[in-house]
């Protein structure tokens, strides 16, 4: 299958360009996402992510450790990037997302980076919390593909999103990866900083699915759609059964849902006893059930 990404129409019209002028508009007092910190990151202030106007990224490479339809043999073309705009008390990627651990790349930079990962065989190009970079990722990838870049865009985020900003990248991702972490907002205050998280990720999971519809696999790689991760947290601390209920419900039930059963306390997790352990088999067995019960076929075990 020859493969044409998403952004090529836009680069071809030149319309990128116009959609790049407006987002970096959005830094000037930003709103680029649900923060809405309307701190002038154009002239070096930061906001609740602590990131200004410089793209920051820790690490790109081939990735091995995602999802299958992503690896394939070649690997994920990943694009780890510094900061974040939620403080989960149980990340994994602390030094990076809540250190910004990391070195400064210009957007031309980051592009030959972006080239490189397609010359070694990676199938995508996987950005790593985007959100409070998405300018100045828009314009590395509009560079990349003056240049040749032809593999398809994961944004790989929290589901924390402005829809707003999602707006302006209608016909620029092909694969929109979001996290859906709560179905409770006080679990969502507690443990990211985030109460009204439920409510913003479900207009952001819309709006996603409204540009790209259910995945779309090809020869065991995914080239175009939705593919919705959520974490299983021990003693039902998620609420699984509200985010598997929305998923069917209000997305589609052929979503491809990964039901992650990898939870580890780290960092601040161990100062709230009902998330200082590991989940159960039982409790991950429990929450399949939910899904399968829901209608849910795609991304977890179905046997």
């Amino acid at each position: 299958m020859e493969f044409k990404p998403s952004y090529m129409a836009l680069v071809e019209s030149e319309e990128i360009d116009d959609r790049i002028e407006k987002l970096y508009a959005r830094l000037e007092q930003c709103n680029i996402c649900p923060r809405e910190c309307k701190v002038n990151r154009l002239q070096g202030e930061t906001g609740y992510c602590e990131a200004d106007a410089d793209l920051v990224v820790s690490l790109a490479q081939p990735y091995f450790w995602e999802e299958a339809p992503l690896v394939g043999l070649g690997g994920s073309g990943t694009v780890f990037l510094s900061n974040c705009n939620l403080r989960c008390v149980y990340c994994q990627n602390y030094e990076i997302s809540h250190g910004g651990d990391g070195v400064s790349m210009t957007p031309e930079q980051l592009a030959d980076s972006m080239l490189y990962l397609q010359r070694v065989g990676c199938h995508n190009i996987n950005l790593v919390t985007p959100t409070h970079y998405t300018p100045q990722l828009v314009k590395s990838i509009a560079l990349a593909a003056r240049k040749g870049l032809r593999l398809p865009i994961v944004y790989n985020c929290s589901g924390y999103e402005s829809v707003e900003t999602l707006k302006l990248l209608d016909g620029i991702i092909d694969i929109y990866m979001p996290d859906m972490k709560y179905g409770d907002a006080k679990s969502a205050k507690l443990y990211s900083d985030a109460p009204d998280y439920f409510e913003v990720s479900k207009d952001a999971l819309r709006e996603m699915h409204a540009q790209v519809g259910d995945l779309v696999i090809e020869q065991d790689i995914a080239w175009h759609g939705l593919l919705i991760r959520h974490l299983l947290l021990p003693n039902d601390r998620a609420g699984s059964l509200k985010v598997l209920e929305f998923i069917a419900n209000e997305i589609s039930k052929d979503s491809y849902v990964n039901i992650m059963f990898q939870y580890r306390p780290c960092q601040d997790a161990f100062k709230f006893k009902e998330i200082s352990r590991p989940a159960f088999i039982e409790e991950f067995n429990a929450v399949l059930d939910m899904a399968r019960g829901l209608g849910l076929h795609r991304g977890f075990p179905n046997v």
